[in-house]
């Protein structure tokens, strides 16, 4: 028997620059604590917890969790890249659709060093020997760092094949600084011309400095109940998560000899397709997005693995305004990776609690109006992804 899982409480800590924030274990404890009061319960009543981290030790859940209470609860760590956030929420809601739990906490922290861009990926697993050969293949400059390379040479191809231009990527940075201007936990909540952005130093092809995001500290968390326990419990009930999936990487994206492929897109078409079709609700259904824009040029390729744009289209949604506040669909409405920041772990529960603070009408400044359909993209390379809808009742 399939249970409904409900978002009852999000918590979020402020993101800081490396250096300048609490250790992880104060953080994670901090955003667990939130998302508790968040929901009115005691820590008592979770009987699992995911806690998700990139860089740490095996057992880093345990010691963020047990200042909260040792209460015996299996605590599962987790590590998948930058999807590693949306993946403890993808365990915690699996365990709850199934019936084997109640009410889960969810929990994502990183606690990132300075420089970290350039050192990004340094510890690579055996699957990055097949994404640097196709790298070197396709946009050598081996001494640039890889995820600059990566994501970088993405955006020339599809300047290649669609003949976007470099100032398409810059007015989605200058997008992103827009909306982080309204969000007081962004790290960066400057605005940003496109004219800043495209004079900031080039890293590589398209890309300049401020199209990527900064490495970041913070911790985020989400309690995952059923539908049945948030009822019986007097918890808030109104958002669901009404489909949700995870895909990896299959031989295309290394056999196609495409960096766009190389970067995921084919992982996230895939999960959205597999998401639409089990919501029976279509990308233009949609009014509110978090999308995973750890560079400018990746959030335009997911405008387009996400359906929310046309297969080359995705130059037309920025030029048209249908990425923003009084557009079509609203991405990123927290200013995204790119102003909000990004610590690996964190991220896919920090994108979580800002939908959900959307379809609860708890945004502020940033609320995107009648927002009643949510959708999260959190991507991971080496690979995961992991998309999810979400509807207020």
């Amino acid at each position: 028997m399939k249970h409904t899982p409900v978002i009852s409480g999000v918590g979020m800590v402020p993101f800081a620059k490396p250096g300048a924030s609490a250790p992880y274990y104060e953080m994670g404890a901090e955003a667990a604590r939130q998302a508790l009061a968040d929901a009115g319960l005691d820590y008592g009543k979770v009987q699992q917890a995911y806690a998700g981290y990139v860089y740490g030790d095996s057992t880093c859940g345990q010691r963020a969790l047990y200042p909260l209470g040792m209460t015996g609860i299996p605590v599962v760590n987790v590590n998948n890249n930058c999807a590693t956030g949306s993946t403890a929420l993808f365990l915690a809601r699996q365990v709850v659709a199934s019936g084997a739990a109640d009410c889960v906490l969810a929990l994502g922290f990183e606690q990132m060093q300075p420089g970290a861009l350039g050192s990004y990926y340094h510890d690579r697993p055996t699957p990055f020997e097949l994404f640097d050969h196709v790298c070197d293949e396709l946009v050598g400059q081996p001494d640039v760092p890889l995820a600059i390379r990566y994501f970088g040479g993405a955006g020339m191809a599809h300047m290649d094949r669609y003949g976007t231009r470099a100032e398409t990527f810059a007015k989605i940075r200058a997008k992103a600084s827009r909306h982080a201007a309204r969000n007081p936990v962004a790290l960066f909540r400057k605005e940003v011309t496109v004219e800043d952005v495209m004079d900031s130093p080039v890293l590589i092809g398209p890309l300049t400095r401020l199209m990527a995001c900064p490495p970041t500290c913070g911790a985020a968390a989400a309690i995952v109940c059923s539908e049945a326990f948030a009822k019986a419990h007097g918890l808030d009930h109104q958002v669901r998560i009404v489909a949700q999936s995870m895909t990896t990487d299959t031989p295309n994206t290394f056999e196609a000899r495409n960096m766009m492929q190389l970067v995921g897109c084919d992982m996230t078409r895939a999960a959205a397709d597999q998401v639409y079709e089990a919501a029976g609700i279509g990308p233009e259904d949609v009014d509110v997005v978090e999308l995973h824009d750890c560079f400018a040029t990746n959030e335009l390729l997911t405008y387009e693995a996400l359906g929310l744009a046309p297969e080359g289209g995705g130059e037309k949604m920025v030029e048209d305004g249908d990425n923003t506040y009084g557009g079509r669909v609203v991405t990123n409405p927290s200013g995204g990776l790119l102003s909000k920041g990004h610590p690996l772990g964190a991220t896919g529960l920090a994108q979580c609690a800002e939908l959900v603070q959307q379809l609860r009408g708890q945004a502020g400044n940033r609320q995107v109006e009648s927002a009643r359909l949510a959708l999260q993209h959190n991507l991971g390379l080496g690979g995961a992804c992991v998309v999810t809808m979400y509807q207020a009742t």
